[in-house]
């Protein structure tokens, strides 16, 4: 690849920043006729990570679609990242991933078709340890290239973990470190080592396979078990957590001491290092969210700023806690941080302290 061509400078903004704001979105679905089938067990209403169609009583699919414009320079990387994001929408509704598509829009006279080799390898290569298939897909030429998978899962009908589950009491934890907003906008701006980078680029690549295999274990929707779960994406921690208290009628409570941060990501914030969605997450939110008066600057951008393939966010029965907990060390979950709890629903649906 020439010198002059790399993969960021062909996108605008890149990963997960890259979504259209909620505020937006949320008033196109508005505007849409109501979807009325009693099959769909999981719409767009409470902004769940995917879709779920009942099949039988044993059986429901898993639908969701992402893609994004490149956070990194590597095709290989580039597309494990992006192929990570896609199938973690159906970790996160407590599926099973079994089949891909990939999306492509390429850039073709400007990159070598080797960019596009290596973004299909690094996908496939994703696709296949969460151990689906990749069926195939649809490319077109685009000059600002992006790439992602729309991804189908099996689930069964009474274990999705919907953004609708979570009830005063439980737990939430979180098990991924935060700050790919930060950390990728200082790598744009060229103000981060490469190694560093590479860091948060294998942590982004990073299947979300065996946190959903934990949740499993301790049991979706039993009494004691997991209530409720989302992935940390492009609108952020707070974003994402204000999904879950809206569908749940609950307010979400966050510790601000036990937010587990990926290395630099705070200082780069605090620097002004935030991605594009920082702001407008944060204008969406302002009146949604109680945050203690003193808290550090960085991490308060960093809350608020856009994560790319982040962690799962996890709402279960105190009671099970320290087995949730035991399940992902038995896994190899890197990143097991309690990070706060479910409270009955106050004046604000998220407070940090």
């Amino acid at each position: 690849m020439s010198e002059k061509k790399h993969l960021i400078d062909f996108a605008s903004c890149g990963g997960c920043s890259a979504k259209l704001a909620s505020k937006d979105l949320a008033q196109v679905l508005q505007t849409l006729p109501e979807t009325h089938d009693e099959r769909l067990l999981v719409g767009h209403e409470t902004f769940d990570d995917a879709g779920v169609y009942y099949l039988n009583p044993e059986q429901a699919l898993v639908q969701t679609v992402d893609f994004f414009p490149p956070n990194y320079n590597d095709p290989v990387w580039f597309g494990r990242v992006a192929a990570a994001n896609s199938i973690s929408d159906v970790y996160a509704m407590g599926g099973v991933p079994v089949t891909a598509l990939s999306i492509v829009g390429f850039p073709s006279s400007e990159l070598p078709l080797e960019a596009l080799t290596g973004i299909l390898k690094g996908a496939q290569e994703k696709v296949a340890e969460c151990g689906a298939v990749l069926v195939g897909g649809h490319t077109i030429r685009d000059p600002e290239l992006k790439f992602g998978l729309s991804v189908t899962g099996l689930v069964h009908p009474a274990r999705v973990t919907s953004n609708a589950g979570a009830k005063p009491g439980d737990v939430l934890f979180l098990t991924k470190p935060l700050g790919m907003g930060p950390v990728t906008t200082a790598y744009r701006k060229s103000a981060i080592a490469e190694e560093h980078m590479l860091r948060a680029i294998q942590q982004m690549a990073t299947l979300n396979k065996s946190a959903a295999e934990a949740m499993s274990a301790v049991g979706i929707n039993e009494a004691h078990g997991i209530h409720a779960a989302t992935d940390v994406t492009g609108i952020g921690l707070v974003g994402h957590a204000r999904n879950i208290a809206r569908a749940s009628k609950v307010t979400l409570s966050f510790r601000a001491d036990a937010l587990p941060l990926f290395e630099g990501a705070r200082e780069f914030a605090a620097q002004g290092l935030n991605s594009g969605a920082m702001k407008t997450n944060e204008a969406l939110l302002a009146e949604q969210i109680e945050i203690a008066a003193g808290l550090n600057e960085g991490l308060r951008r960093v809350i608020f700023d856009a994560e790319t393939s982040g962690g799962l966010l996890i709402a279960v029965a105190s009671q099970s806690k320290e087995r949730l907990a035991r399940e992902l060390s038995k896994r190899g979950v890197a990143c097991i941080a309690e990070v706060g709890h479910v409270e009955a629903q106050g004046p604000k649906l998220l407070t940090v302290r």
